[in-house]
């Protein structure tokens, strides 16, 4: 798989010159918001936490495509992003990284889905001081072995 076939379907498309500044401007303080927010909500807020760590890495692989390639992505954003990494990358760690923090994001994503539909589910995660400490340690494990790891792996292609 090229990456004209992800421009074709309409999920990718070139990037235009005058448009090139301002995505590489805007993804370039959006990931390093994005790592910065995850650091500082890690002990208050860890769910937040993994979500920041998340769109760094995304926001960083974005800026990586505009870069290298002059493409930006236009639907089925987080998957698209995955699906061109595996078809650009022959770095088996970097796609694993980028995928595992996918899942993590994922996972986050149905939990706030859930305590939608179960509100008393998302109280009793604000009152028990052991799930607070379990995603606690899910998001320093997530920062220190995920996103950091990515985010300099991503700096390296």
């Amino acid at each position: 798989m090229e990456l004209d076939y992800f421009i074709k379907k309409g999920l990718a498309n070139k990037i235009f010159e005058t448009e090139l500044q301002r995505y590489t401007d805007f993804f370039a303080n959006s990931y390093k918001e994005n790592l910065e927010h995850c650091k500082f909500v890690l002990n208050t807020f860890p769910r937040w936490s993994i979500i920041s760590g998340y769109y760094a890495m995304h926001d960083i692989t974005k800026l990586f495509l505009v870069k290298k390639f002059q493409i930006k992505i236009d639907a089925k954003v987080h998957k698209t992003v995955i699906k061109i990494m595996e078809t650009i990358t022959k770095d088996k760690e970097t796609l694993k990284l980028l995928k595992i923090g996918y899942e993590e994001f994922t996972k986050m994503a149905a939990d706030l889905v859930e305590a939608k539909g179960h509100r008393q589910k998302a109280q009793y995660y604000t009152g028990s001081e052991f799930m607070k400490e379990k995603y606690r340690e899910t998001a320093g494990d997530f920062l220190k072995n995920t996103v950091l790891p990515y985010l300099e792996k991503i700096k390296n292609l």
